[in-house]
């Protein structure tokens, strides 16, 4: 985790500030796992006797959060419908450049409204949230398959899941909340408008919630557990 914001903050990936902090995002949470896999890599489980119960198959699905893998994948979705919507109507912005702006016509005329997540913002989230996704299925594959104590393995599982959440949840809060500002700056407010804004307004307490929710599983993720039990 160390890494992960170390990273963030002495590599600039772009020299625009909102497009850096989408770039880092992914980063955080790909050191994360990385640093998991490095630790499950180093440790090495106590010997043992074998028991008839070690022969039994052990699924993913036993060892990560339900509740929490579910929510982010609804939001994983809801993340990809958004930067859609948001790209397509996105527009150049005052000083020409592409997917910055939202162009709004209204009766007293044309605005243009920015910031406004466009397509240049797109791609770091779905590039970080296309490899955070596989590296954490690769590393939850490996986490069950090795052997050692069950609690141990579900401590990894969940923090490897919330390392995923930030992935998801962190860009979801930053767009939805930059839409939401970017719709609710229109200057001629509708019926539509406001069923939108109410939306995003959802968005953005579920998406920050979650982002919480995820970073105490990287910092206490033994403390779940012990709850769980």
């Amino acid at each position: 985790m160390a890494t992960g914001l170390a990273a963030n903050v002495l590599v600039t990936f772009s020299p625009e500030p909102v497009v850096d902090l989408l770039y880092g995002f992914p980063v955080f949470g790909l050191c994360v796992m990385a640093g998991l896999f490095a630790a499950d890599m180093i440790a090495r489980p106590e010997p043992r006797w074998l028991r008839a119960a070690d022969m039994t198959p052990r699924r993913i699905r036993d060892y990560v959060p339900r509740s929490l893998t579910i929510a982010l994948a609804v939001q994983a979705v809801a993340l990809l419908v958004l930067l859609a919507v948001a790209a397509a109507m996105a527009s150049a912005d005052s000083e020409g450049r592409p997917g910055r702006a939202l162009s709004v016509t209204c009766p007293a005329g044309t605005y243009l409204l920015s910031p406004w997540p466009g397509s240049v913002h797109a791609w770091p989230i779905l590039g970080g949230l296309a490899l955070g996704t596989v590296a954490c299925a690769l590393l939850l594959r490996r986490i069950t398959a090795r052997s050692g104590d069950d609690d141990q393995r579900r401590i990894k599982a969940r923090a490897a899941v919330g390392a995923w959440g930030v992935l998801v949840s962190a860009p979801l809060f930053a767009v939805s909340a930059t839409m939401g500002l970017g719709v609710l700056s229109v200057p001629c407010q509708g019926a539509t408008n406001g069923g939108a804004i109410s939306a995003l307004a959802v968005a953005v307490l579920i998406s920050a919630t979650t982002a919480g929710h995820c970073l105490c599983l990287l910092l206490l993720p033994q403390a779940y557990v012990k709850a769980r039990s």
